[in-house]
């Protein structure tokens, strides 16, 4: 008997042998591809900002324990009825329980006794003798009423997978049993409850903090475990109603409960219809997150109006959001209200020190408003921010880089032409590698020129070409490269193939004209001048050029009518209205050359040229018998 009991139970350990072979092969698979994770991540665990899971930044440990304990049992609500659902939780979702007395304790406590008891009733070993009918089966004899009781069910396995059995030996089998046998569900149970626990253990923060405080997408793997334990639980209880009007009720409960989760997840598919949709949908859990990332949203379908409502809703709900505080700023910033603009970076920084974005923005803003000074020391401080512990390091790198480059150029403009040189080094250092630095060697090229230090100069328009070989800028810096060290023919292919990337780049033309111009070739610099203005019409450098090629090409008219064309678009620049005086006078239209001559000096009274040509210009007029405005300004 003994002999027969043991070979009995074999299949059962060699089962229970072959489950726990898998486990420890799955557990140090597992194991393998965290470290793997952790070596690429550079040992070090990820960051996460307190807003991403809050209860983990806590202070108190009595906060961080009650709400910790209150999330699996969030988790197990959302899979029993998931009425409501959020793109993310983090923030303020799910508020922080911090006191004892917290109502939302009872659902913890609810929860730890209900999964006891699921663990304690799966664990329990069916007895060795079953009763039936109230009545047992002794010494494997046949009951008083005629039926038969399993002793005992085994289980055992194939290449299919587990498979339960009733154990038949030394059992009196009878055909008059009524209904069918009650199924195992322990072991099925055990599997349910294991599937439903352990793949959520990782998102406990038992182990480890997390960077969220509810994601739905860790419910996918427990959620097969949670309906599988359901169906147990549906066939268990049918298979223990006696009265068939019960049978059927359950069979009714488990009808609707299909359709009821199958018409909530279509409901939840046209959430995820689009990204609108989706954000909108997440406003009543988490309606920080949700209106800024609906205004990210909405800016980019130009709906610029609403995308700013958007953001201050965002800052309503949550005031200290520096990514929304400069989502809002580059949102003004780039509709021109740029005081606005300013107030918002500041906040911004004031939320977060450490966001070079905003340093960059801010500095452009006062670089571009002439606060020259202000816009130094804000590169300066932006490039001296260390990018350690940074959720997005190579964001911040980039925007370092940018703020140095900017330096440099202000520097550069400002004739410190070495200072911008040791800004665009540090700059290259510090650039990631995703970063593209052909605006960066090419200004540094321009630098170089200006100390004449043309061999450095060449190797960075190479490198600005090596990095972008459609780089324009490069093109023409390194065009006039190659024109003042006398390789003229390769600086015109230079110049040309500028014009060629982008035929509707009117500089382009400018400055190949500006090339054919030093080169005594006048009257196609005329022609590309003539283009270039055509081209940029609305541009007051490339038109005001355009009139001074003209001129030195002995096209007076032409010269003119561009002299014009630029004091239109600048009528109170100085230099705009001389220029047009002088070409008037050459012209011989001297009544209206005197008129420019003279608003010409009453914007700049002290311009001796302007006075020299405007004293030539009474002259001529006095000799012909023209009257003159000697005492328009006050000076002859």
């Amino acid at each position: 008997i003994k002999y027969k009991q043991l070979f009995s139970i074999l299949p059962s350990l060699m089962g229970v042998t072959s489950l726990l072979l898998r486990v420890g092969l799955l557990a140090a698979w597992g194991a393998t591809l965290l470290g793997l994770r952790l070596y690429w991540m550079g040992n070090k665990p990820p960051s996460f900002s307190k807003s991403d899971n809050p209860a983990a930044d806590a202070d108190s440990l009595l906060t961080r324990t009650f709400t910790f304990h209150y999330l699996p049992a969030l988790n197990v609500w959302l899979l029993l009825c998931p009425d409501t659902l959020s793109f993310d939780w983090s923030m303020d979702a799910v508020p922080l329980i911090s006191s004892v007395g917290d109502w939302r304790n009872l659902h913890t406590l609810l929860f730890i006794v209900g999964l006891l008891l699921l663990i304690s009733t799966s664990l329990k070993v069916a007895p060795k003798d079953q009763a039936c009918n109230g009545k047992a089966a002794l010494n494997d004899k046949q009951n008083t009423n005629g039926h038969s009781c399993h002793s005992a069910l085994e289980y055992g396995n194939s290449e299919h997978g587990f498979y339960f059995r009733p154990r038949t030996d030394n059992l009196i089998m009878n055909e008059s049993i009524q209904g069918p046998p009650l199924p195992l569900t322990e072991n099925t149970a055990i599997f349910s409850l294991t599937l439903l626990i352990v793949p959520f253990l990782p998102a406990t923060n038992l182990f480890f903090y997390v960077g969220f405080v509810i994601a739905e997408r860790i419910l996918y793997i427990p959620s097969m475990g949670f309906c599988l334990l359901v169906t147990v639980s549906l066939r268990a209880l049918s298979v223990r109603m006696k009265k068939k009007a019960f049978k059927n009720l359950v069979l009714s409960a488990a009808a609707a409960l299909v359709v009821l989760y199958g018409l909530r997840t279509i409901v939840r598919n046209r959430d995820w219809h689009d990204e609108e949709m989706l954000y909108r949908s997440g406003i009543k859990v988490n309606p920080a997150k949700a209106w800024g990332n609906l205004g990210n949203v909405l800016k980019s379908q130009g709906k610029v109006l609403e995308a700013e409502k958007a953001y201050r809703n965002a800052l309503y709900y949550r005031s200290n959001m520096a990514d929304m505080l400069y989502n809002l700023g580059l949102l003004l910033q780039e509709n021109e209200r740029f005081s606005e603009a300013l107030h918002y970076y500041k906040l911004a920084i004031g939320c977060r020190p450490t966001l070079a974005s905003a340093y960059l923005n801010t500095g452009i803003i006062l670089m571009n408003q002439g606060r020259l000074e202000e816009a130094k020391k804000t590169f300066v401080i932006c490039a001296d921010i260390s990018d350690e512990n940074l959720k997005d390091p190579h964001t911040h790198r980039s925007s370092v880089t940018s703020c140095l480059y900017n330096l440099g150029k202000l520097l550069h403009e400002q004739g410190q032409h070495e200072d911008a040189l040791v800004a665009y080094k540090e700059a290259i250092q510090k650039m990631p590698k995703q970063f593209a630095p052909q605006s960066l060697y090419n200004m540094m090229g321009e630098a170089y020129m200006r100390l004449n230090k043309l061999a450095e100069a060449e190797h960075c328009y190479l490198e600005s070409l090596r990095s972008k070989p459609d780089h324009i800028p490069a093109h023409l810096t390194y065009g006039k490269l190659l024109a003042l060290t006398d390789r003229k023919e390769e600086a015109e292919k230079y110049f040309v193939r500028s014009i060629q990337l982008d035929p509707a780049k009117g500089n382009c033309y400018m400055h190949y004209g500006q090339f054919l111009l030093e080169d005594s070739r006048l009257l196609e610099a005329a022609q590309m001048a003539e283009k270039a203005a055509q081209l940029e019409s609305t541009e007051f450098d490339v038109v005001f050029n355009a009139a001074h090629m003209l001129r030195q090409a002995g096209l007076n008219e032409a010269a003119e009518k561009h002299y014009g064309l630029a004091a239109g678009l600048r009528p109170n620049y100085p230099a705009a209205l001389m220029n047009l005086g002088a070409i008037l006078h050459l012209n011989g239209k001297l009544h209206q050359a005197e008129a420019n001559y003279l608003r010409a000096l009453q914007l700049k009274p002290d311009d001796s040229i302007t006075q020299s040509n405007l004293r030539k210009l009474w002259n001529i007029m006095e000799k012909q018998g023209l009257s003159v405005q000697k005492n328009r300004n006050g000076k002859t």
